[in-house]
C-alpha cells in the first residue's frame, strides 16, 4: 500500500514538473511570437494607433526604410564585414585548432584559458579597451577596425569548435601520409582539410550568424561608413529626429529575415548537440 502511494506521489510530482516546464516554455514562445508578430504587422501597417488591428496594409515602409536608412549600403558593409570575418576566422582558427589538438607544449592550458575568455566574458568588458587601442592606432571607425574587433571572439570560437573534430581523426592517417614523404603543410592541406571540411563549414556558418548579430563590439568600433545592419538599426531607433515607427519596424524585419536565413542555412549543416557530443568524446 505504501509502495503504491509512493509511486503515485512520484508520478504526480513528475506530471506537475512537466506541466510547469511546458507552461513556462509556452509563455516564452507566445511572448516571442507576439513580439515578432507586432513588429511584422507594424511594418506593413498604414496606420496603427489604439486599435487591435491596423487601418490598412502597405509595403511603402520597406521602400522608405531602404531610402532613409540607406539599407543597400548597410547590407553591403554587413556582408563585407561578415565575409572577411568568416574567411580570416577559418584561416587563423583551423590551424590553431590543429596545433591545440595535436601538439603538447608549455602553457597549453593558459592558451586554452585565453581562448575561452572572449567567449565567457561579456564583450563590453573587453570591448571598451579594445576600441581604445583600435582608435589609438587609427583603426577606429574603419571597416578594418570592425573586422579586427569581431575576430577577437570568432577565432577562439572556431578553435574550440574544431578541436573535437580534429581529435577524432586517427593520427595514423597523418603518419601514413608522412611515410610517403608529405610534409606538415601538405598533410594539413591535402589530407586533413578534406576530412575536416564538414566541421570547418559548420564552424564558419555559425561564425557568420554570430557576426551578423554582434552588436557591442561593432557598435564600439564602427563609424558612419562601417556600420553593420544591427548597429544601423540601433541608431535608427535611438538617434535624434522624428522617424516613422513603421519604417524602423521594416528595417527590423529586414534584419530578422537576414539573420534567420543564414541561421537556417547553418542548421542544415550542423547540429549544435553533435558539437557538444563530439566535444565530450574528445574529452574522454
Amino acid at each position: 500500500m505504501s509502495a503504491d502511494t509512493s509511486a503515485s506521489k512520484t508520478t504526480l510530482s513528475t506530471r506537475l514538473w512537466a506541466a510547469g516546464v511546458w507552461t513556462v516554455v509556452g509563455f516564452f514562445v507566445l511572448n516571442l511570437i507576439g513580439l515578432i508578430g507586432s513588429v511584422l504587422t507594424s511594418s506593413f501597417a498604414t496606420r496603427w494607433l489604439g486599435t487591435w488591428f491596423p487601418h490598412g496594409f502597405t509595403t511603402k515602409w520597406y521602400f522608405a526604410a531602404w531610402e532613409e536608412f540607406q539599407l543597400g549600403d548597410v547590407l553591403w558593409i554587413t556582408f563585407e564585414v561578415v565575409g572577411a570575418v568568416v574567411v580570416l576566422s577559418g584561416l587563423l582558427g583551423v590551424p590553431a585548432a590543429y596545433a591545440m589538438a595535436r601538439r603538447e607544449f608549455r602553457g597549453k592550458r593558459a592558451v586554452m584559458l585565453l581562448l575561452l575568455l572572449p567567449l565567457l566574458v561579456p564583450s563590453v568588458t573587453y570591448g571598451i579597451p579594445l576600441a581604445t587601442v583600435l582608435y589609438k592606432f587609427g583603426l577606429g571607425g574603419s571597416l578594418a577596425g570592425v573586422i579586427l574587433a569581431n575576430l577577437v571572439p570568432t577565432v577562439p570560437f572556431v578553435v574550440l569548435v574544431m578541436i573535437p573534430f580534429i581529435e577524432q581523426i586517427d593520427p595514423r592517417i597523418e603518419a601514413a601520409a608522412r611515410v610517403f614523404g608529405a610534409g606538415t603543410l601538405q598533410v594539413f592541406v591535402y589530407v586533413l582539410v578534406p576530412i575536416l571540411m564538414p566541421g570547418v563549414l559548420a564552424a564558419l556558418l555559425l561564425v557568420l550568424v554570430r557576426t551578423i548579430a554582434m552588436f557591442e563590439l561593432t557598435f564600439l568600433v564602427a563609424g558612419p561608413g562601417s556600420q553593420t545592419l544591427v548597429v544601423a538599426l540601433y541608431y535608427a531607433v535611438f538617434a535624434s529626429g522624428v522617424r516613422a515607427v513603421q519604417s524602423i519596424d521594416a528595417m527590423a524585419v529586414v534584419y530578422m529575415v537576414t539573420t534567420l536565413v543564414w541561421l537556417i542555412i547553418a542548421l542544415r549543416f550542423v547540429n549544435p548537440t553533435q558539437i557538444v557530443a563530439r566535444a565530450k568524446r574528445g574529452d574522454h
